[in-house]
């Protein structure tokens, strides 16, 4: 490896470590979002039990816009929430999966550059 074959691998592992930056927050937003989706599921569900009078609950997920409800019945309510938290629960996969590539490929670069110095250190002696 030359060296500049070295300063491309350290660039290449700057970008990965960038973009495994970025899933992470990717991560941490659907986590948040899904922990969101849960409490709302949980605030619909605390109203089964209690008088069937009509209320407005905010749960914050569906974006929409600001200030604007929709007016949805328990039941559909519950099966919407449910739906998207299956479909965050997918997309949380995914963005795993991607971090656990890109931490692959950052460990790989790791070990080439680090062969590389080994080599070099050698041919210097």
């Amino acid at each position: 490896m030359s060296e500049e074959q070295a300063q491309q691998l350290m660039q290449q592992m700057q970008m990965l470590e960038n973009h495994f930056g970025q899933l992470t927050q990717q991560q941490n937003s659907i986590i948040s979002i899904i922990r969101e989706a849960n409490s709302a599921l949980h605030s619909i569900n605390e109203t089964k039990t209690k008088d069937e009078s009509d209320s407005l609950i905010p749960i914050g997920i569906i974006n929409i816009g600001s200030g604007v409800a929709i007016e949805k019945d328990q039941s559909s309510a519950i099966n919407w929430l449910e739906s998207r938290l299956k479909e965050l629960e997918v997309a949380l996969q995914n963005v795993n999966s991607q971090r656990q590539q890109v931490a692959d490929n950052i460990e790989m670069g790791k070990h080439q550059m680090q062969s590389f110095i080994q080599k070099s250190q050698q041919a210097q002696k």
